[in-house]
């Protein structure tokens, strides 16, 4: 009786504000832990076929010539743009998945399909979330790129050199991709968590349900991944071209057609394993921290019995 009424408090939305704290936490907690591997995979999804000699040929392969070549600090190169971005992203990620389910069931009625509900909550969160990272992805990816090494002297110059010599609009660019990624990411990670959860019997201890939550989200991560890859290697290609360049990815379908008739089906996974050892985890993290930072607030601050 007491664990039903543990479950169902913990079902009860937080103010705005405090999910929006949670979410920060979370997003950090991740970005902390798991960055380097986002470098791995923006230098995969970059390179046109095997890259020459200097190309990557496996995870290991890219973690040593980075370290060798450019030396450790160059996995955390670019690190601040996605920390700037990743308090209020992550927040609006988990925040505004719980605004829109108030109003998806205000709109479709209480008995909505729960996995149907949070895809759709998904979904309309990832467009949310879209919107507000499109330009510090877009300075994260140029100082990923090997290619700019030495262009950059860091995130508020890549910043000032972009608005200055392109434009501020540019920091836009890949907008139609970033929201395709960020739709199809959301909607698959927070609509396979629900799938899982209905599998998974509920936890009968606390930490019992970190690890059905670690679990849930470690597989909804992971889904989510293989659905948005190709997306996401095209927005990376559309935001990493400056300008002058011959632009050669405009719009995110025909970007996906490209990739595919010129470099077959696997280059539209360039840089999945990375990826998904990143999210998988990753969402495994998200949601742990999420919920944990939640009860807390719940307890030490709302004050919630």
């Amino acid at each position: 009786m007491a664990a039903a009424i543990k479950e169902k408090q913990a079902l009860k939305p937080l103010p705005f504000q405090w999910q929006f704290v949670a979410g920060a936490v979370a997003g950090v907690s991740e970005i902390l832990t798991m960055y380097p591997l986002d470098v791995v995979k923006t230098r995969f999804q970059l390179q046109v076929g095997t890259g020459g000699a200097d190309g990557y040929s496996s995870i290991g392969d890219c973690f040593k010539k980075i370290i060798k070549n450019e030396g450790f600090g160059t996995l955390y190169r670019g690190i601040i743009p996605p920390i700037m971005v990743e308090a209020p992203k992550r927040a609006t990620k988990f925040a505004a998945n719980e605004q829109y389910t108030i109003l998806y069931k205000n709109i479709l009625g209480n008995d909505i399909n729960k996995q149907t509900l949070s895809i759709l909550t998904g979904v309309s969160a990832g467009i949310t979330e879209a919107f507000l990272v499109v330009p510090f992805e877009l300075v994260k990816i140029r100082l990923q790129d090997k290619g700019n090494a030495g262009k950059y002297n860091g995130t508020v110059d890549a910043l000032s050199k972009i608005v200055r010599s392109e434009g501020p609009l540019t920091l836009f660019n890949g907008l139609e991709a970033t929201l395709w990624r960020h739709a199809v990411w959301n909607g698959g990670y927070f609509g396979c968590i629900q799938g899982v959860r209905n599998v998974i019997p509920e936890a009968q201890t606390p930490n019992g349900n970190l690890a059905r939550n670690f679990v849930a989200g470690a597989i909804g991560g992971t889904f989510a991944t293989i659905l948005n890859t190709p997306f996401d290697v095209v927005k990376t290609r559309i935001q990493n071209q400056s300008k002058g360049s011959i632009k050669k990815y405009n719009w995110t379908l025909p970007g996906v057609a490209i990739v595919y008739r010129e470099e077959g089906f696997r280059a539209l996974y360039k840089g999945f394993v990375p990826k998904v050892l990143r999210l998988g985890p990753g969402g495994g993290i998200l949601l742990v921290v999420f919920d944990t930072v939640s009860s807390l607030i719940r307890k030490h601050v709302l004050m919630d019995a």
